[in-house]
């Protein structure tokens, strides 16, 4: 996998107690990297990394990004060779009530990482990680591509286009050049789902807890539609380019979105009834019920165009439809029906995404 690039490998990531970064982290360990994690806080209760045992598994700092000081320190006690940026402010509802935190966090959250990696001493691959929101949304059908308009209309989408600003003027100010230790490059993807996600305000979540105690859960926007994806999708991605950011230069500086193929598209709705059949409900009525309040603005349709993946790093999506849904809803139901080591139940189903890949002859699987 990966061309065993990180095996026995020191890879850093930050945001390592989140949805995504435990996803990660748990890869990587499969993949036998030394992971090195800095986050500030556990961000939700239950936890995936909390479940997962990750801290006994990992070098794990806990530690705010927002503390240029202690990230230098950090980095430059580890040495990594690897880092993967995830730390952020993820909720979209909460930039609303707290926008100073989600920009700090956001935007000079990542300056620290970036100015931490301009001062390693040694050759060091990094990929930023922002989001699909990073882009100027004046909600067309196509998707986006790298090189659209980035920024904002609200304040989370605006804090991920300043993160990718940030990103660019670090790299053609430091890390273009060709005696560059560090190379860098930015990923993007959005509206992953996934077992392990208890944040708040995300319709996976907030369903699984009504479920779990017999309940409908509430939903503001039944028809919105959005191209949904598992978490191991866009995880698979930047572990690709990471890898081919090692192993050739001319990624360095680069941006590359990661996203699910077209027909994933599909309702709120449609999500929920295909879901909650893995819970035995006699009828979707059961499952949700759809309220007219939408308490803050919320982008509609957003779409990546993911060909600049699939031409340079041959990266493809690799679940289809049915198989997300089966993904996702075996892992909530097994977690609340307590029958199941989760810590099993976690790595085979990477085993298993890995064997559908490996079926797909998609190029990282080598």
């Amino acid at each position: 996998m990966f061309n065993n690039i990180y095996q026995n490998k020191k890879v850093l990531v930050t945001g390592n107690t989140g949805f995504k970064g435990s996803w990660l982290v748990a890869w990587l360990l499969k993949l036998g990297a030394k992971v090195i994690g800095i986050s500030k806080d556990i961000p939700t209760k239950p936890s995936l990394f909390e479940e997962l045992r990750l801290s006994e598994k990992i070098n794990d700092y806990r530690q705010d990004i927002r503390n240029l000081a202690e990230l230098r320190a950090i980095f430059e006690a580890e040495k990594p060779d690897f880092v993967f940026h995830l730390a952020a402010q993820p909720i979209v509802s909460l930039s609303y009530s707290d926008p100073v935190d989600t920009f700090s966090s956001n935007v000079m959250g990542t300056t620290h990482v970036l100015e931490a990696l301009r001062h390693l001493q040694n050759p060091c691959v990094a990929i930023i990680i922002t989001s699909d929101k990073c882009y100027d949304n004046v909600e067309w059908v196509w998707g986006y591509k790298e090189t659209d308009a980035l920024g904002g209309k609200d304040i989370y989408s605006a804090s991920k286009g300043a993160a990718e600003l940030v990103f660019k003027s670090y790299f053609h100010s430091f890390f273009k050049k060709e005696n560059s230790l560090v190379k860098i490059a930015s990923a993007r993807a959005g509206n992953v789902i996934g077992g392990g996600d208890w944040a708040k305000d995300r319709i996976v979540p907030d369903a699984v807890r009504s479920w779990a105690e017999g309940k409908a859960v509430i939903i503001r926007s039944p028809n919105a539609t959005r191209p949904w994806q598992h978490v191991l999708e866009p995880v698979a991605g930047y572990l690709n380019l990471g890898q081919n950011l090692s192993e050739n230069a001319n990624f360095n500086g680069e941006s590359f979105n990661f996203g699910p193929r077209s027909e994933q598209s599909h309702s709120v709705a449609k999500l929920l009834t295909d879901l909650s059949k893995f819970w035995h409900f006699e009828n979707e009525n059961q499952a949700y019920q759809a309220v007219g309040e939408v308490k803050f603005h919320e982008a509609g349709l957003l779409k990546l165009n993911c060909d600049k993946a699939l031409f340079y790093l041959k990266w493809l999506p690799t679940l289809d439809y049915s198989e997300l849904i089966r993904f996702t809803s075996q892992w909530y139901y097994e977690f609340y029906q307590k029958n199941t080591d989760i810590l099993a139940l976690t790595f085979s189903q990477i085993a298993e995404y890995e064997q559908f890949a490996i079926k797909q002859n998609i190029k990282w699987t080598s």
